[in-house]
């Protein structure tokens, strides 16, 4: 099966090189432009695909580049972490659909920063593999897999924890896919949360004269902490102060301490 690979970030670099070893066949490779990217050199290296099969994501509307890509005839598209729309001209060049890799355990946390809003709405971490149709992380389920959110879990520790998660899923569900017998669950798409990237506005400023639950202002600083990236924060002499967290259990506790 020859694949179109759309991918950006450490899982994306990762999966493809799980890929690879398998012996996946890559009729091209889709990278966000380079001030979008992370691990763009190493994705770029590790596909190892001539300059004319490698193309920018945010060309993907021009039908010049679609007609360069349909000429490729690859069978079908993943995406890991790939941060952009798909528009129906695009999913119809694939006649085994596209599928997209969503850490987080749909329906719950559509859209980004799903190790965020697990973490401040207490909602199911984990990991999902499903087809891409017209709406946002909507498409019929693969297959998922839950991830525990510890109480000392940080957006960054999360996020790392659903990182491994999506690769061990992948190693698991690729024969599956690679074979055409991968399961199909349809979500209800009445159920679960969506989240935009301009959402975390909305948590990211701590008013100093606000009244807040402990429990919800530990999770709200603990989930915007992950460094280097700027996260929560409250404002002094008209100055941004920003705070994360450092989380630990107690040393050389085992268990959970009794009530």
């Amino acid at each position: 099966m020859r694949i179109l690979y759309m991918a950006n970030n450490w899982l994306g670099w990762q999966s493809l090189l799980l890929l690879k070893s398998w012996g996946v066949e890559l009729a091209g490779l889709v990278i966000h432009p380079p001030e979008r990217r992370g691990y763009g050199e190493e994705i770029i290296a590790a596909a190892d695909l001539a300059p004319e099969r490698v193309f920018l994501a945010d060309t993907l509307e021009d039908p010049a580049v679609l007609k360069r890509i349909a000429a490729l005839k690859a069978d079908m598209a993943l995406s890991v972490l790939f941060a952009y729309v798909l528009r129906p001209a695009f999913l119809g060049l694939f006649p085994r659909e596209s599928v997209n890799i969503h850490p987080a355990y749909l329906p719950h946390n559509r859209g980004v920063y799903a190790n965020v809003w697990s973490i401040v709405e207490r909602t199911p971490a984990g990991v999902t593999i499903h087809y891409i149709d017209r709406g946002l992380d909507t498409g019929d389920i693969i297959a998922r897999r839950q991830v525990d959110v510890e109480p000392i879990d940080t957006g960054k520790s999360l996020y790392h924890k659903l990182e491994l998660a999506a690769l061990a899923l992948l190693a698991e569900t690729w024969p599956l896919i690679a074979a055409g017998q991968a399961p199909r669950l349809p979500q209800d798409k009445s159920q679960g949360s969506c989240h935009r990237a301009r959402d975390v506005e909305k948590i990211d400023h701590i008013d100093l004269d606000k009244s807040y639950n402990a429990r919800e202002l530990i999770d709200i600083l603990r989930a915007r902490t992950f460094p280097p990236h700027a996260g929560a924060y409250f404002v002094e002499n008209g100055r941004r102060v920003y705070v994360s967290l450092q989380l630990s259990h107690q040393p050389g506790e085992t268990t959970e301490p009794a009530d």
